[in-house]
């Protein structure tokens, strides 16, 4: 069978536009130590002239790149809470700690939680495999789960309906490349090379042929050339034709060895610290991708392509001891951004990050979770199949912040006050009404509304959640100057 790939490019299949939520699933070795320090978002200390900015990571999942810089947090609480033991002295807790990993419970909360697809770190870049590989490393033989970690939490994730997805970190392994990640021209430096390109491209058609994964989601770049690259994404959708890819493929280019030599890694380093401070860490495109990936980042208006927003629920992505309450999201925080990110167009994959001595998810999390599972019941018909409106978002006249989702002819309305706004009875929204409008809430409760010059304005009742209240609206006409378009 023949792919065109072309007519594949930006281009989603329904089910994943349809579904507005995934999971995301950073689990392995880093899980063990479970430390990164909380000081800075990632953003920030790219931007802020830090000399080894990825030295102080909140991303604990990087904890084996942290120590291996004296001066580092990790490496302090590397000396001090694990006696300076080498990193590959983690796997035999974390295998202890597998023993009582029930995929099952993780698969029914995310279920509960609303997730229409699941996405597991297969392989991060400390080159850590979650499943047997038949994959030969050439240094590291055995750097693997005996278990099958993977197979395992893909039949628990199917069997609750939901689709599952695979991470490979083909841009960095650790084990190949030991170089000392500082800054951004030194994680371009320490992409590995040579045996690599046939390890990781062997690695990932195994995962294709052995669990069909819905999503393949690579991490960093791609190390074979381009060509090699639309051979294998040839491959992988004629193993799963409704299958979806992510944007960060960059393969090599000519000239990459200049990165080493001192002029050029400066160059870059104060361009990456340009583009951090505008606030938005934003993958560059690479030649063939089906929507895009920022990270603890959002679009401000609808995009034409589709897009992923990939964010933890606290600073970085595996599970780190050290965050507090603080450095989680909040529920306004948490339930406000998916309709936000839901009315321009995108879907937002939630990370959980499982401890590693026990296999566990945090009680911090669990309660996350539970507050989306809360949503889910009450809401997911505003959400789940729709699409963004003509325009994203609003203010009503009562002060309410307001973004907008559509299914056929029904426009959902996701509501807010700001923090000390004062309680509205009312909330009044810019459309026309006709004599076939209907209002009502999410549970389709007709709700009373007048026709106002303005628009119209809804009584609202008692009782409606402050983080996010959704009242849906059918025969009714965009009024004048409620017009929009996408970016």
């Amino acid at each position: 069978m023949s792919i065109d790939l072309k007519a594949l490019r930006s281009r989603v299949p329904a089910w994943w536009a349809d579904a507005k939520l995934g999971i995301f699933i950073h689990w392995g070795l880093f899980a063990v130590p479970a430390y990164a320090p909380t000081d800075y978002d990632i953003t920030r200390l790219q931007a802020n002239g830090e000399r080894h900015p990825f030295a102080f990571s909140p991303y604990a999942e990087w904890y084996q790149n942290s120590i291996r810089f004296p001066e580092s947090p990790a490496s302090a609480f590397q000396r001090e809470h694990e006696d300076g033991r080498p990193y590959e002295a983690f796997v035999e807790p974390f295998l202890a700690g597998l023993e009582q990993w029930d995929p099952d419970d993780w698969a029914d909360r995310f279920a509960a939680a609303g997730a229409r697809y699941v996405v597991l770190v297969s392989k991060h870049h400390d080159g850590y495999c979650l499943w047997p590989t038949e994959v030969p490393h050439p240094t590291r033989p055995g750097w693997h789960t005996p278990r099958d970690v993977v197979g395992e939490l893909a039949d628990a994730v199917r069997r609750r309906g939901m689709r599952f997805g695979l991470y490979y970190s083909g841009g960095l392994d650790w084990t190949f490349d030991q170089t000392p990640i500082g800054t951004f021209a030194d994680l371009l430096a320490a992409m590995p090379t040579g045996a690599y390109l046939d390890y990781a491209e062997a690695q990932v058609r195994e995962l294709i042929d052995r669990y069909r994964p819905s999503v393949l989601w690579n991490d960093i770049s791609w190390p074979t050339p381009q060509r090699r690259l639309m051979d294998l994404f040839g491959h992988y959708f004629e193993q799963v034709p409704d299958g979806v890819v992510n944007d960060r493929w960059l393969t090599p280019v000519k000239g990459m060895g200049v990165i080493r030599t001192k002029p050029v890694r400066r160059v870059v380093d104060l361009a990456a610290a340009r583009a951090m401070r505008g606030g938005e860490l934003v993958p560059p495109k690479p030649r063939f991708f089906q929507y895009r990936t920022p990270e603890f980042a959002s679009f401000s208006h609808i995009e034409r392509t589709p897009w992923e927003c990939v964010r933890g629920m606290d600073k970085g992505f595996g599970y780190n001891r050290t965050s507090t309450e603080a450095d989680y999201l909040t529920r306004d925080e948490l339930l406000r951004s998916i309709v936000d990110i839901a009315s321009k167009g995108g879907n937002l994959l939630l990370n959980v990050g499982p401890r590693g001595v026990d296999a566990r998810i945090p009680d911090e999390q669990l309660t996350r979770l539970g507050w989306m599972a809360e949503r889910a019941a009450a809401n997911d018909r505003g959400l789940v199949g729709t699409r963004p409106w003509i325009r994203a978002e609003d203010r009503s006249a009562e002060g309410h912040e307001v973004r907008y989702t559509a299914w056929r002819d029904t426009v959902w309305a996701h509501c807010w006050l700001p923090d000390g706004a004062p309680a509205a009875t009312t909330l009044t929204l810019p459309f026309t009404a006709t004599p076939t409008t209907v209002v009502f809430d999410a549970a389709g409760a007709p709700l009373t509304f007048v026709s106002q010059p303005q628009g119209i304005t809804i009584d609202l009742p008692a009782g409606l959640d402050t983080s996010v209240f959704t009242v849906g609206i059918t025969g009714a006409a965009a009024a004048p100057g409620a017009t929009g378009s996408a970016s």
